[in-house]
């Protein structure tokens, strides 16, 4: 079938988090036989979260590319994430769109994610549909939630034309969707939503000379990596020799942090403090020349090779490694980059770099700074919301927010890493000479009967309350604005405080001059001050201290952390003895000795519960927190000093 950019669609799926983008995305997929009807897929669920952690957290982590036909028309599909930290992905993904599904909960209206998305596709110039999906929710408020919406592309627009939208109702967990409230039984006015109402691309068919924009990568070990992109010009053909274009500008080289590498450089050679880097006017385009091996276009969840691609379409080439997210690959004499790909700042910070505790190298595969340099440079290549610079025999790694950077730290323990972490720190930014830190637009949803706790941990942070309202399921929802250093934690007290009920979302609002660095509130720890095996012995004497984070027979050493303390000092104690023996004692029998259960910390927990003057150990089997000074005298010493 000979295909035209006018019978192509681009569109992306973009909502706040948990409206259904995701599962939209299945019932597009199985309404377009894109699968057979004896496949696993037919029977499956989130399709499109291929990753373990987008399964176990329930969210989507990285925007996917898929590809469905309808009625003649290539439909190419975007999932992209809708959690605030993962807006790097959104924010690269929609380039390759021309227009969006705006997916809006029934009862939830739009959140504060909803307003992200929206303005980024509206900045575009992206065609929105709207879709109001979960309308079968007892407490669908749906007349509200379009007047909310009306509202939201009043603020948001940024030309008339984008103020008529349509507007469609689904509910896309069973597959449904129609033009009214009226549902019929399947997805096919979605389908022509996307046929109709989503302009065919605009680009340049029969230019002579190429361009490709790449948003995303992918490797395998039979055909290495992939450049995905939207072709903007022209064709792109098997074999054909083509230019990299990689764009060097004030945005994508500032200071000493790096947004990601190319083949050119590597986390070493990052530019040192105080070197010139171009000014906001002032670019470069570094050429490099290869060849393109094979091109693939998408279907379902996988690609199929295809001698030639036209504009407007999304496809994947290979055999261009040189080719970085933001760079153009192109053809023709006079070669032309498309705009880079500009990407909001990082918010927070993390020190990342190898263990250095006494039980390093015992549980990890890859244990050194080398190794680890060598996957954050990886890992830059497609995760370019990131920003990485040297600290010390590791790196400061900057990112959007605790998830963002939770996420990387978990999926690089999984590959078998072994690296040890600092607590989260703020990135500061100096405008018109004065320090500034991000602040963040915090939307609290909670029961009544836990107003009282979430206020009194709010007013600790000095958060500034904006709105109070009570919505039609009698919850009360609060609107505040709070910085981004007293974030640090709040997520894990506010579900502790409100038995695990809050519905809480941030959105990152701009910058404010620092009023005094916020100083989290936490007892103290309980230390562990001998090396050796937990008893629980020991700790039966140590559980009336404060809460135990280690059970019994797990490996200890003198600086670990093994709980927190009643009090607001640290506290030294030794988890390790044992009942002395005697003539009538020949056996050390632990029979009798009830613990209390033990409390086991995730990951985020972790990160949350350090201070400056700790660390977190992370291996394949094990997370362990600890003191950065082991030694109990050199660490009440250096207390002092400070």
């Amino acid at each position: 079938m000979t295909l035209s950019k006018d019978m192509i669609r681009n569109v992306a799926i973009i909502a706040h988090v948990d409206h259904g983008k995701t599962t939209l995305v299945d019932g597009l997929l199985k309404q377009s036989h894109t699968f057979r009807d004896n496949q696993a897929e037919m029977q499956q669920t989130l399709i499109m979260d291929s990753m373990d952690q987008e399964h176990e957290r329930g969210i989507t982590i990285t925007a996917k590319q898929t590809c469905v036909y309808y009625d003649g028309y290539k439909i190419n599909i975007i999932d992209t994430p809708g959690h605030a930290d993962f807006s790097g992905e959104v924010e690269r993904t929609l380039n390759m769109a021309d227009g969006v599904l705006l997916i809006v909960d029934a009862q939830e209206g739009p959140m504060p994610q909803t307003k992200f998305v929206l303005s980024k596709a509206l900045d575009l110039g992206l065609k929105p549909v709207v879709v109001i999906n979960k309308i079968d929710k007892p407490a669908a408020r749906i007349e509200e939630v379009l007047s909310e919406i009306e509202s939201l592309f009043l603020e948001l627009a940024t030309d008339e034309s984008q103020l008529f939208y349509p507007v469609y109702y689904a509910i896309a967990r069973e597959g449904r969707a129609g033009k009214t409230t009226n549902l019929d039984n399947d997805l096919h006015v979605i389908f022509e939503a996307i046929i109709n109402d989503i302009p065919a691309p605009s680009v340049d068919a029969d230019s002579d000379s190429a361009q490709l924009l790449v948003a995303a990568l992918a490797a395998d070990n039979y055909l290495g990596k992939y450049c995905i992109g939207k072709i903007f010009r022209g064709k792109l053909k098997k074999g054909q020799s083509v230019k990299v274009l990689h764009t060097i500008s004030a945005s994508s080289a500032s200071g000493t942090l790096r947004s990601r590498p190319s083949s050119r450089g590597s986390l070493a050679t990052i530019a040192p403090a105080g070197a010139q880097v171009p000014s906001a006017d002032e670019t470069e385009v570094v050429q490099t020349s290869a060849r393109i091996d094979q091109i693939f276009s998408y279907r379902g969840l996988g690609k199929e090779e295809v001698p030639e691609a036209i504009a407007g379409d999304i496809v994947a080439v290979t055999g261009v490694a040189e080719a970085n997210i933001g760079d153009t690959i192109a053809t023709g004499d006079n070669p032309v980059a498309l705009p880079t790909i500009e990407l909001e700042a990082p918010t927070l910070s993390i020190y990342i770099g190898p263990n250095t505790s006494p039980l390093k190298g015992k549980e990890g595969e890859f244990t050194t700074s080398r190794q680890i340099a060598e996957r954050l440079e990886r890992e830059l290549e497609t995760n370019i919301a990131l920003k990485i610079e040297p600290d010390g025999l590791g790196y400061k790694v900057s990112g959007r927010g605790e998830l963002h950077l939770s996420v990387l730290i978990e999926t690089m323990r999984r590959e078998g890493y072994e690296l040890e972490a600092g607590r989260p720190e703020v990135v500061y930014r100096e405008i018109d000479g004065v320090k500034c830190e991000p602040i963040e637009s915090l939307t609290v949803e909670v029961a009544p009967e836990f107003v009282g706790a979430v206020s009194q941990e709010l007013g600790i942070r000095k958060a500034e309350l904006k709105s109070q309202e009570l919505t039609t399921t009698g919850a009360t929802r609060f609107v505040y604005e709070i910085s981004t250093a007293a974030l640090i934690g709040l997520r894990n007290n506010l579900l502790t405080a409100t038995k695990g009920t809050v519905i809480m979302s941030s959105l990152p609002s701009g910058y404010r001059p620092v009023e005094g660095k916020y100083k989290p509130e936490r007892n103290g720890a309980l230390v562990s001050f001998e090396t050796g095996v937990s008893t629980a012995y020991a700790l039966d004497a140590a559980q009336a201290r404060g809460v135990l984070y280690i059970p019994p027979q797990v490996p200890v050493y003198q600086g670990m952390i093994v709980g927190l303390s009643n009090k607001k000092d640290d506290l030294d104690i030794n988890v390790c003895r044992e009942k002395q023996l005697t003539n009538m004692r020949t056996h050390a029998s632990d029979g009798a000795i009830q613990l209390t259960p033990y409390t086991q910390l995730s990951l985020e927990q972790c990160l949350d519960f350090l201070l400056d003057d700790e660390l977190l150990e992370v291996t394949p089997k094990s997370l362990r927190l600890r003191k950065r000074q082991l030694d109990p005298v050199k660490r009440k010493r250096e207390n002092r000093a400070s």
